[in-house]
């Protein structure tokens, strides 16, 4: 049996077991702008790191920084404030020590 065939049958079985049914963005359509935007010898690399949601740490930071940011303004224990502040802190001071580092490597 051929590759293509073998490929098929798995394709057919998995259509029949319900496979593709729950897949992330169902229903819509795909947006490929971003994707033929990268340089192509990128591609590849860019679409494996998406689709095992990598996120650099930078922009990890950057995330945690924004979601305390936002528990601390709705925040009302003065106790759980006085943590929130100090993670933030902490967390701008690691992501600038992180940018420094990747600004002198890129001198």
């Amino acid at each position: 049996m051929s590759f293509e065939k073998i490929v098929e049958e798995q394709i057919r079985r998995a259509i029949a077991e319900g496979g593709f049914e729950n897949l992330r963005g169902k229903g819509k359509a795909l947006d490929l702008e971003g994707y033929f935007q990268t340089p192509e010898p990128l591609r590849m690399a860019y679409s494996m790191l998406k689709s095992a949601e990598f996120v650099p740490d930078e922009v990890r930071l950057i995330q945690e920084i924004d979601a305390a940011k936002k528990d601390l303004s709705s925040c009302t224990d003065g106790k759980r404030a006085s943590r929130l502040k100090r993670g933030i802190h902490e967390k701008q001071m690691s992501l600038s020590v992180l940018l420094e580092q990747q600004a002198r490597r890129n001198k």
